[in-house]
């Protein structure tokens, strides 16, 4: 196993590792709409902390040497299933290869964020 740490990503805000390669695979913690060189929230509405994470979870897809494009799963989690739409107008111009995915709305997430996206890619 491996673990993969950059700090074009916003570092774990907790006992945690931002991803681990296993197996072929890079398993990624979810990721937040932080700015990776602040540690601040980016925008206030979904649109803008949306483009935040995917832009977050790119970065430690090619810190694992992969890409958007080898996604297998994803999990995202909601703050209000009413972001939905417009969460999922952003998360399709990264996600193109359209991989699995589950999608839930939840009660609260860290720093109450209203988005967070946690990723399965293979690494080649």
């Amino acid at each position: 196993m491996k673990i993969i740490a950059t700090d074009k990503a916003p570092a774990a805000i907790g006992p945690y590792s931002q991803a681990y390669v296993a197996n072929g695979f890079v398993f990624a913690s979810g990721q937040v709409p932080l700015n990776p060189a602040t540690g601040e929230i980016v925008g206030t509405e979904i649109t803008a902390q949306a483009e935040q994470s995917c832009k977050n979870v790119g970065e430690i897809l090619k810190a694992a040497g992969t890409d958007f494009s080898k996604v297998v799963k994803t999990t995202c989690f909601l703050a209000d299933m009413k972001d939905f739409g417009a969460f999922n107008a952003v998360y399709e111009k990264y996600f193109v290869s359209k991989p699995a995915r589950s999608c839930v709305a939840v009660k609260e997430l860290p720093k109450q964020v209203l988005c967070e996206i946690e990723t399965i890619a293979v690494v080649e």
